[in-house]
């Protein structure tokens, strides 16, 4: 197949410029000049941004074991409507990845099925229980990296030994970090709103304390590191002052803390996830850490579910949100429109960083396999959940007017979306 993408806006070099993208048998055959004549397919992208492939980081694609709340297809097919040209899975499946024989189940579904590169993580400890470590050696080479997510590793020892091995193996451990013992059956933000209505709170302390503890473990185990979706301003601290010590740490957060704070919530299970939207003053401290460095990189927890479980307020409904098709419009019309940052720190947060972070090929570059996106960013619309691709339709987003609309992603030199 032979594309030209003619007149747009390309993002290559950490800028912007006009160019002409020539690609030819999957890869990237020119990025420049303007050309005159094509024998293959011509698209013209005039007064639109071409962006390389976003990059998720951490994603719910729910096979196998709950493909009625999501599957590879439509979990793939709803990233690329986003811009996605990569995601990485997390592992908190049936059978969860802890062995070659239950990944291979997971691989099978992907090779099938996905429309754009997944990665799959596999889990830290056997069926994530914290108990025994998963199978490292044998997985390793067919992993992104060893997570739990959906559980922090509440073991000292178990987290230790576990960041020994990913060291030895050159793996990244991606860490959600949450205390058990401090949770008190919380389910929202122990913030305003939840002392203002009666709801049970999850303490930011529940978040920050484990950060703190793994930290340690990476000194002395010098293991590459990653947290999970960071939403405290505590989480902020500590990092940061981690980085300046010189551990080799990365954090995501996610576009809902960067938006959204306690005082906004509605009792609606669309508003409920875990770690949850907490206070302004951690919302800002967020937005801080992107400015300055701190968090490198925005990643959605696209974490679907059925309506039934989304349905029973924020007490009863289960935890996670859908993200993928929302995540760049509501960052664009929030945070660049408003000035906050500009667009091309956008594209460092969705697509360079998580990239360059967990070895994932990017960059609109000749000779490199065709994985981008292309936006119009002047096409205002409302977001409605019953347009999604996703199986899963909770979004706190619902109802909002954004910017920014993907019309048509590439991945390995196909268009796997078209809008």
């Amino acid at each position: 197949m032979s594309i030209l993408l003619k007149g747009a806006k390309v993002y290559t070099d950490n800028a912007f410029s006009n160019a002409d993208i020539v690609i030819e048998n999957g890869n990237i055959l020119s990025v420049g000049e303007s050309v005159s004549s094509f024998a293959g397919e011509v698209i013209d992208c005039s007064g639109k941004y071409i962006f390389p492939g976003f990059v998720d980081v951490h994603v719910h694609f729910r096979e196998p074991g709950f493909s009625y709340k999501e599957t590879i297809k439509s979990g793939s097919m709803a990233a690329a409507k986003g811009g996605y040209t990569s995601v990485c899975t997390m592992p908190n499946l049936n059978p969860c990845p802890d062995s070659s024989e239950n990944l291979k189940l997971q691989l099978d579904l992907i090779e099938k099925d996905a429309v754009i590169n997944v990665y799959p993580f596999g889990t830290i400890t056997k069926g994530e229980k914290g108990e025994e470590l998963a199978d490292m050696d044998e997985i390793s080479n067919d992993v992104i990296g060893f997570s739990d997510d959906g559980r922090g590793v509440q073991s000292d020892d178990m987290m230790l030994s576990a960041m020994i091995k990913a060291k030895e193996l050159g793996k990244i451990i991606s860490a959600h970090c949450e205390v058990n013992d401090l949770l008190f059956g919380g389910y929202i933000h122990d913030g305003e709103y939840a002392k203002a209505n009666g709801h049970k709170g999850i303490c930011s302390e529940s978040e920050w304390k484990q950060i703190e503890r793994d930290i340690e473990l990476c000194k002395k185990t010098g293991v590459k590191y990653h947290v999970c979706h960071i939403s405290a301003k505590e989480s902020v601290d500590i990092i940061r002052k981690a980085k300046a010590d010189g551990v080799d740490i990365t954090c995501e957060t996610g576009p809902h803390y960067l938006v959204m704070n306690d005082m906004m919530l509605k009792d609606e299970g669309r508003f409920k996830m875990n770690p949850p939207i907490r206070s302004e003053e951690d919302r800002l401290a967020l937005l801080d850490g992107i400015l300055d460095g701190t968090v490198d990189m925005i990643a959605t927890d696209h974490a679907p579910h059925s309506a039934e479980e989304k349905s029973k307020g924020l007490a009863k409904s289960n935890m996670g949100i859908t993200g993928l098709e929302t995540s760049f419009p509501i960052m664009y019309t929030k945070l660049v429109e408003n000035n906050i940052i500009s667009l091309e720190k956008l594209v460092e947060l969705m697509s360079i960083a998580p990239a360059s972070r967990f070895g994932i090929e990017s960059g609109i570059t000749a000779g490199k396999k065709a994985a981008l996106c292309v936006f119009d960013l002047d096409e205002e619309y409302i977001i409605n959940s019953d347009e999604f691709v996703s199986m899963g339709k909770a979004t706190p987003f619902e109802g909002e007017k954004v910017k920014g609309k993907c019309l048509m992603t590439i991945c390995n030199g196909q268009i796997v979306y078209k809008g």
